[in-house]
């Protein structure tokens, strides 16, 4: 008897992606890749979704509907601090 490869699938909807960010500005590539960076860095799952070879099209940074009130809460953080946090985190980070 084959067994079911689907049994142990978590289908809750807490694990559906919505969307954190969006913008089609012409530095939302970039901005996406930041805000998954720190995402990343503080082990919130997300993904980055959109076309470099389509550049007028919007990008997103998606996460786990689960994670969708952290992730606001750690962007919220990150844009309070501004670049000058950045800036010194990368300094701390060379130190080491």
């Amino acid at each position: 008897m084959a067994q079911d490869p689907y049994r142990d699938v978590n289908t809750s909807h807490e694990l559906d992606m919505v969307t954190l960010f969006s913008s089609s500005n012409t530095d939302a590539e970039m901005e996406c890749t930041a805000i998954h960076s720190i995402l990343q860095a503080e082990g919130i799952p997300s993904f980055v979704v959109g076309a470099s070879t389509i550049p007028v099209l919007e990008f997103q940074v998606q996460v786990p509907r689960i994670h969708l009130e952290e992730a606001q809460r750690i962007l919220e953080e990150a844009r309070a601090a501004g670049p000058d946090a950045a800036a010194e985190a990368e300094g701390f980070s060379e130190e080491k």
